[in-house]
């Protein structure tokens, strides 16, 4: 098989297209022939060594979707030729086949295509635990959304809109704009144009909003905290524009304020809440509540250009590889 091979972390260019051996299925894995693979920020962490990949060479990517070719021992609930998908934190996706624990997989619906799978294995998974776990968002409530032209930003733009909430966006470009209203934001904010605290204030009477759903990180994150309402939440679940930096807690006193840096992985380590989350998330699609925008494609062997069009902040939807 071949692979998108990373010898050293680095910017897009260290990605190289190699041959590989075909892994092997041991006891309770399943070895997965991909057909379509999503493209994440937490990718863009492993290839610059953000987040550990282990020894190098080594191969990135969180997030699949394919068929399974074999079956390891002890593994009772899959078949070969069953389609299944998968997000998890250990590296790997990048490649024609992959090993994956079982434990790891869901069953896929057949009325989910398998391009649409590869978005919502992760970005809709993670957009299922932000809107119901991290903070359950209710009717009325008014959220803000950065970055919400982003794959995973539209489909919490459309959730919370399905869930009663009130939705206001951030985005870069007036196109951006656009196509977040298109998918459920009541308000969108250019940040590059205004203050998105400020306006955030003025758009709610001055009260703020009940929660906001920040993956931008360092850039926004002190923003974030201005543009809660008393009582408000700031999930922090992101990064692009860097960590955040260390902050005085007291600002949390100005409103009684909570912020958590959630990981989805950590609510999918159960299999039992794996399989309400993908239920549930399968479901939003179902009956129209998210509807996946995958605006980019790319051979497997291009995902250097996937990479750099997603690191561009040009791009506005979900990328997916196609081996």
């Amino acid at each position: 098989m071949k692979a998108i091979v990373i010898h050293e972390p680095g910017g897009p260019e260290v990605m190289r297209w190699e041959a590989q051996a075909v892994p092997a299925a041991g006891p309770g894995e399943v070895l997965v022939r991909h057909t379509a693979i999503g493209v994440n920020f937490i990718d863009v962490y492993q290839r610059l060594g953000r987040y550990p990949v282990g020894a190098y060479p080594s191969i990135i990517g969180s997030e699949g979707v394919g068929t399974v070719e074999a079956v390891g021992g002890g593994v009772t609930a899959l078949r070969r030729g069953q389609r299944v998908g998968y997000a998890m934190r250990a590296p790997g996706a990048y490649a024609e086949q992959r090993v994956v624990p079982a434990a790891m997989t869901v069953p896929l619906p057949d009325d989910v295509p398998d391009e649409i799978a590869a978005v919502l294995m992760l970005k809709g998974m993670t957009a299922e635990y932000l809107l119901h776990r991290s903070y359950a968002v209710q009717a009325g409530d008014t959220v803000l959304v950065h970055a919400a032209a982003g794959g995973t930003g539209l489909l919490l733009c459309q959730w919370a809109h399905a869930l009663g909430a009130r939705v206001i966006g951030t985005t870069s470009t007036p196109a951006k704009a656009e196509l977040a209203r298109k998918h459920g934001a009541d308000e969108v904010i250019l940040y590059a144009q205004d203050d998105f605290a400020v306006r955030t204030k003025a758009l709610t009477g001055g009260r703020g909003v009940q929660v906001v759903y920040d993956g931008v990180g360092k850039a926004t994150f002190l923003k974030s905290l201005d543009s809660l309402a008393t009582l408000g939440h700031l999930v922090c679940f992101g990064a692009s524009s860097g960590a955040v930096e260390p902050f005085d807690l007291g600002r949390l006193s100005a409103g009684s304020l909570t912020v958590s840096r959630p990981v989805l992985f950590h609510y999918t380590a159960d299999r039992g809440r794996l399989e309400q989350m993908a239920a549930r998330t399968f479901a939003a699609y179902r009956n129209g509540k998210v509807r996946p925008e995958v605006t980019r494609r790319f051979a497997l062997k291009d995902a250097a250009e996937a990479h750099r069009a997603l690191e561009s902040r040009r791009s506005v939807g979900a990328i997916v590889l196609i081996p």
